[in-house]
């Protein structure tokens, strides 16, 4: 059990430290665009599958709830979540159809997708992406290594150094926490 511990600290902390250097300019940027969303009132939309669905959800409750400071509640809407929607758009369309119906229904120009996909190839978060574009809505994506080809399809692309999905996710949250942080220090209440 100490080496799987060990090891386990030990990859996470090269993919922190590779991070660190690394994708230091696209999380600024990252949270430069946010707050300027946050500011005009415009909507935030997020989304991902599995783990990534969860950071998703958590970044938005970041939003709507707050992150360390009693600000106003921002908009966002985690993609995905009701499950009404899900379920009948994968069965009616297909599952890859869930996140850009909504997009097209909801997603107002200048507002932003916030797309998280680990390896960059979750087709229903690229048909999201397009969704996106389609209405100019601006896009972030979270992903590692393997999605790093998003910069065509996206404004901003945060890709961790690594394909371990769990050091992957891991770095995200970290990400998006800085990202409420910087919102939560330049957002007037």
């Amino acid at each position: 059990m100490q080496v799987i511990i060990k090891d386990a600290f030990e990859r996470h902390g090269a993919v922190w430290g590779k991070s660190l250097e690394e994708i230091g300019p696209a999380v600024e940027a990252g949270a430069r665009l946010l707050l300027a969303a946050a500011q005009a009132g415009q909507t935030v939309f997020t989304c991902g599958n599995g783990g990534s669905a969860a950071d998703a959800l958590h970044l938005a409750g970041e939003f709507t709830g707050r992150y360390k400071k009693d600000r106003r509640p921002l908009a966002a809407i985690a993609l995905g979540a009701n499950l009404s929607h899900l379920t009948a758009t994968a069965n009616d369309y297909s599952y890859e159809d869930v996140f850009s119906r909504e997009i097209k229904a909801l997603g107002r120009e200048g507002e932003v997708l916030v797309a998280f996909t680990t390896h960059g190839g979750s087709k229903n978060v690229l048909k999201a992406l397009t969704a996106a574009r389609a209405k100019q809505m601006r896009t972030i994506v979270l992903t590692g290594t393997k999605g790093k080809y998003l910069t065509a399809q996206a404004d901003i692309v945060v890709a961790v150094p690594s394909e371990e999905t769990a050091r992957i996710q891991e770095i995200h949250e970290l990400v998006y926490h800085i990202w409420c942080e910087f919102i939560d220090a330049n957002l007037d209440s």
